[in-house]
């Protein structure tokens, strides 16, 4: 490695092609958790608007019955489903579910908890958060 591939920054950090699958499950983590907060957040701002009666209900409700509202929903279901899968994964791993035996580090290193188990599980999550995605879409746009 030479001095200059250690000055990529945030860049280089966010590349997923150095680290593999494992990067690209930890943004998708971060940003999903993200994501889910801010729903959090607007959730609760539209459930309180039950407070201005019937007609404000109603006002904030056809917000959600729009093109945009059930792309958004969509996506929300998306992150809802892979970060629980994903974070199902994460807590196995960290009990020691799935994760390889110790070695000697030689060179060149090859983690042992980051073997073909851990790749299946994120895979699925993914595979599973699109599933679930399409299902939305398909019951907000579907007959």
């Amino acid at each position: 490695m030479t001095r200059d591939e250690n000055k990529e920054g945030i860049r280089g950090m966010a590349n997923p092609g150095r680290y593999g699958i494992e990067r690209v499950a930890y943004w998708l983590m971060r940003l999903s958790g993200l994501g889910l907060l801010a729903y959090f957040v607007a959730h609760i701002y539209e459930t309180s608007n039950i407070l201005r009666g019937k007609v404000g209900w109603d006002e904030l409700l056809e917000m959600t019955q729009t093109m945009e509202g059930h792309i958004l929903l969509t996506i929300v279901i998306a992150m809802c489903v892979f970060h629980t899968v994903n974070g199902i994964r994460v807590m196995l791993g960290h009990g020691g579910v799935g994760v390889g035996r110790p070695a000697r580090p030689d060179y060149p290193y090859k983690s042992a908890s980051q073997n073909y188990r851990h790749k299946i599980g994120i895979y699925s999550a993914i595979l599973l958060a699109a599933v679930a995605m399409m299902y939305g879409l398909a019951v907000m746009f579907g007959e």
